[in-house]
């Protein structure tokens, strides 16, 4: 039988990788031709590859999944991966494709593979109108936090948010931490949760949220409980119960 190709677009290493694994324990004979980090190296891989099966986050640089989704031209079948359910509901529900949601379930991706599996004998859908609802909804969604101001010495400073390493709660302020500075400012946690990007800052813990593309590695102490390694800080960052799934790929 010859093997059903995938590609994998996702911008985030991280995330990307643990997408592939988990892909290779739910449906085990899918072949991962190709992985690209944006929309351009996506529309590369669909070209060379010529896959049946597209995995596409919805927001990248370069081309958004999208247009890369558009410019397949119904060439693959295509599941979208969002950290947004409004999104994801709004394209399951017109029955043309499904969607993948970060961070990742195993019972929601192995769902997603059984019905992938089932439209491979049936054409790759028209998703015309299912990409201009989709569309409308990307372009109605609030900016993330891009940047924020902080107190340097007598000067206000503006870090921007790929800056950032980690946040921590510190009593009534929160600690923004980059590789080389630490500054305090009076927003929540909680503030900052609505505010950043989901797919990049991760809730680990109820006083941390941390960078995604900071993190070195992440380990058990002698406890066995997770932690996180920074690649330029040297502080450890303790992964609370309630967040460990977010790790359990990795």
């Amino acid at each position: 039988m010859t093997p059903v190709r995938a590609v994998i677009a996702e911008d985030e290493p991280l995330l990307r990788e643990a997408l592939r694994r988990e892909l290779q324990t739910v449906w085990p004979e899918l072949e991962i031709c190709a992985e690209a980090a944006d929309g351009i190296e996506a529309l590369a891989a669909l070209e060379r590859h010529a896959p049946q099966v597209l995995f596409l986050d919805i927001q990248m640089p370069g081309l958004s999944g999208l247009e890369v989704a558009q410019r397949a031209g119904g060439r693959a079948h295509v599941a979208f991966i969002t950290a947004f359910d409004q999104h994801a509901v709004t394209a399951f529900e017109q029955g043309a494709l499904d969607y993948v949601l970060k961070p990742f379930s195993t019972q929601r991706l192995a769902l997603t593979a059984a019905r992938m599996r089932a439209r491979l004998g049936s054409p790759p859908a028209d998703l015309g109108g299912v990409l201009e609802r989709l569309r409308a909804l990307v372009a109605n969604d609030r900016p993330h936090l891009q940047w924020i101001t902080v107190l340097a010495g007598k000067e206000l400073r503006l870090v921007t948010v790929g800056e950032v390493c980690f946040f921590r709660s510190d009593t009534k302020y929160t600690e923004v931490v980059t590789a080389e500075t630490e500054h305090l400012i009076a927003r929540s946690l909680k503030q900052l949760t609505e505010e950043l990007d989901p797919r990049v800052f991760w809730r680990i813990h109820r006083s941390v949220i941390v960078n995604v593309n900071a993190i070195e590695r992440v380990r058990r102490d002698f406890r066995g409980r997770l932690e996180v390694h920074l690649r330029r800080r040297r502080e450890t960052l303790p992964v609370s119960q309630p967040y460990a799934h977010l790790f359990k790929h990795l």
